[in-house]
C-alpha cells in the first residue's frame, strides 16, 4: 500500500474487500508492493491459476486511489487488471479471440455485479519464434489482456471476484461447481 499519511476511509474500504477474496482451489493471490507515482494511493496482487492440459495464467490486480480525483477516471478509484497466458497454436489462430477475451472480462463484471464506468483495455496476442541456441519451445502464442475501470462504490468484493472469473476463463476453468465432461469429483 502506497501513501505517506493516513489512508482515506473510501481507500480502506476498497482494500478490506479485496483482501477479503477467497478465490477458487486453482488460484493463489498475493499482495505484493503496489506500484509507485500511478496515484498517492495503491494496493496491489499477483495472481496465479492453472488450468486442465497444464495451461496457466498470471495476472495483477491493482487498485489505485486519488481522493482529489481524475478527471480521466472520473471518479477517484481505479481498477487495473493484467492477465497473461501461453496459448497452443491452434486457440491462437482464432480470428476472434480479442473479442471473447474481452467478453471474458465484461460478462464476468457483469456476472459478479460490479458496478463500474469508464472501461477500457487492449488484447494483444502474440507468436514468438526461437531461433539458434535460445531455451525453449521453438513457438509460443501468449495473450495478454490490460483493462481499467472506475468502481462507483469502495464494496469491490465483485471487482475482485470478476478479475477471478477472467482468470479462470483465460485458462479454460468451468465455472465453479460445474465439472468437465471426463472429470469426476473424488
Amino acid at each position: 500500500m502506497t501513501g505517506t499519511s493516513a489512508a482515506p476511509e473510501l481507500f480502506t474500504q476498497a482494500v478490506a474487500a479485496l483482501r477479503s477474496l477467497r478465490p477458487r482451489p486453482e488460484m493463489r493471490i498475493e499482495e505484493v508492493r503496489a506500484p509507485q507515482r500511478l496515484a498517492p494511493w495503491a494496493c496491489a496482487f499477483t495472481a496465479e491459476v492453472d488450468g486442465p492440459a497444464g495451461i496457466m495464467a498470471t495476472g495483477r490486480l491493482v487498485l489505485l486511489c486519488d481522493p482529489d480525483g481524475e478527471e480521466a477516471w472520473g471518479g477517484t478509484l481505479r481498477v487495473v487488471a493484467y492477465v497473461r497466458a501461453e496459448l497452443d497454436a491452434e486457440l491462437a489462430a482464432d480470428p476472434l479471440l480479442p473479442e471473447v477475451t474481452w467478453s471474458w472480462l465484461t460478462d464476468a463484471l457483469a456476472a459478479c455485479g460490479a458496478d463500474y464506468g469508464a472501461l477500457g483495455g487492449t488484447v494483444t496476442d502474440t507468436s514468438s519464434a526461437r531461433f539458434g541456441e535460445i531455451a525453449g519451445p521453438a513457438r509460443t502464442d501468449d495473450l495478454e489482456l490490460r483493462a481499467s475501470w472506475t468502481p462507483h462504490t469502495a464494496e469491490l468484493t465483485p471487482h475482485g471476484e470478476a478479475f477471478c472469473d477472467l482468470m479462470a476463463s483465460v485458462v479454460g476453468l468451468p465455472p465453479v461447481g460445474v465439472a468437465a465432461f471426463g472429470q469426476r469429483r473424488g
